[in-house]
């Protein structure tokens, strides 16, 4: 199996790696490198994500307790995870299998569980600002498709919204 470093220095088998991942990463024209999230066979453009939600006022909140099972999937620094800033929102895809998924926020969901803290904003992707994001994985949603994707997103917006704990995004 080949072998990475994290930014630690730790090796990490590379089939786990499911990380922010700036050796994928391309080079901009001003020497920058674009921020990457993979799970499987899916990659986003965080840093595009980041900029789609620039101001953006969180719409909701999910449980962290929900999502902890998932840490195992990601290699998380904990030296870069203990000073996250967790009142940054998280950024939540609805990818087009259903479902929804954290695609910006795996260190500051480690650091809430680790502190305790239950709840962490969250900004979600529209379907049309997720594939704009997306860099590869699934396949594109035929045109009929796209209104029911819509009425996903529609739909874990209201939960989101509602804030009782049965509706927090990841508990459907």
């Amino acid at each position: 199996m080949t072998r990475h470093d994290t930014a630690t220095g730790d090796p990490t088998p590379a089939a786990l790696e499911s990380t922010t991942a700036t050796e994928l990463a391309p080079r901009r024209a001003d020497s920058s490198r674009v921020e990457i999230f993979q799970m499987l066979g899916w990659r986003w453009d965080i840093t595009a994500a980041k900029q789609i939600t620039q101001g953006r006022v969180p719409e909701g909140r999910i449980a962290t307790e929900w999502w902890a099972g998932m840490l195992n999937l990601i290699v998380i620094d904990p030296e870069h995870a203990a000073v996250v800033d967790l009142s940054q929102p998280l950024i939540v895809a609805t990818v087009p299998t259903g479902g929804m998924l954290i695609i910006d926020g795996w260190h500051r969901l480690c650091k809430a569980l680790t502190i305790g803290v239950e709840e962490l904003s969250a900004v979600v992707l529209t379907a049309k600002e997720e594939r704009a994001c997306r860099i590869c994985g699934g396949e594109e949603p035929a045109e009929e498709d796209l209104a029911d994707i819509e009425n996903l997103d529609e739909d874990a917006e209201e939960n989101m919204v509602e804030g009782d704990e049965e509706n927090l995004v990841g508990s459907a």
